[in-house]
């Protein structure tokens, strides 16, 4: 499996003072991600600037998922694997059990994985309901579970009355405990550890809840 290699490293290098530049960025909690051992990134997602803005904030290298589209041309294949990205075809269940089996061994090894619960990017701003893949993968290899909460990164890029800038933030939670379900049988498990990772993530963002909020209309 793909790791990677110089290409992350120069490119983080080079985007790091880039998105500094263009967004302002306030990144705060880095401290949270364990400096060894298997880590599994958990994130709200409002844009694409997201998979660019987790790895280059994260102070260790990141794998990540990617359309497998992306892969087609032989220029953006490598260009993907040289960043450890990890393709996934959204439309095919199958592919998609095989991403996340590529995710687990990623974790398996003491690497770092980043994905989305929610699946896909909110398109009203909203916390989507999360999917259990994530949950899965921590369960089933033990890693550290850091919620990162991005805000600002789906916003027009000038205030309209100010004209300044908005400022996008990243924030790395602590770890999510998740020791305490192992004895639990597996569904159970994993929405309960599903629920804890959409709640720590909406801590950081305090954005509104999909789920809770159409509860709230159906009780209505």
């Amino acid at each position: 499996m793909a790791r990677p290699g110089p290409v992350f490293t120069i490119g983080r290098a080079v985007l790091r003072p880039l998105l500094w530049l263009r967004f302002r960025p306030r990144v705060t909690g880095r401290e949270h991600v364990p400096a060894s051992g298997p880590v599994l990134l958990v994130s709200n997602h409002l844009s694409g600037l997201d998979t660019i803005l987790i790895p280059s904030c994260s102070p260790r290298k990141v794998q990540f998922l990617a359309k497998a589209s992306l892969f087609r041309s032989r220029l953006g294949g490598w260009f993907f694997r040289q960043i450890g990205a990890i393709p996934v075809h959204r439309e095919a269940s199958a592919a998609a059990q095989a991403a996340l089996e590529a995710g687990r061994r990623v974790l398996a090894e003491g690497h770092v994985f980043a994905v989305f619960p929610e699946g896909t990017r909110s398109r009203d701003g909203r916390l989507s309901p999360g999917k259990p893949g994530a949950a899965w993968m921590a369960l089933e290899t033990g890693a550290a579970v850091v919620p990162v909460g991005l805000i600002g990164t789906n916003r027009r890029l000038r205030e309209p009355r100010a004209g300044r800038r908005e400022r996008v933030a990243v924030r790395f939670g602590p770890p999510i405990p998740l020791g305490d379900l192992a004895g639990l049988p597996g569904g159970r498990a994993r929405r309960e550890a599903t629920e804890r990772i959409m709640t720590a993530i909406q801590a950081l963002t305090g954005q509104e809840r999909a789920d809770r909020s159409s509860a709230g209309d159906a009780d209505a």
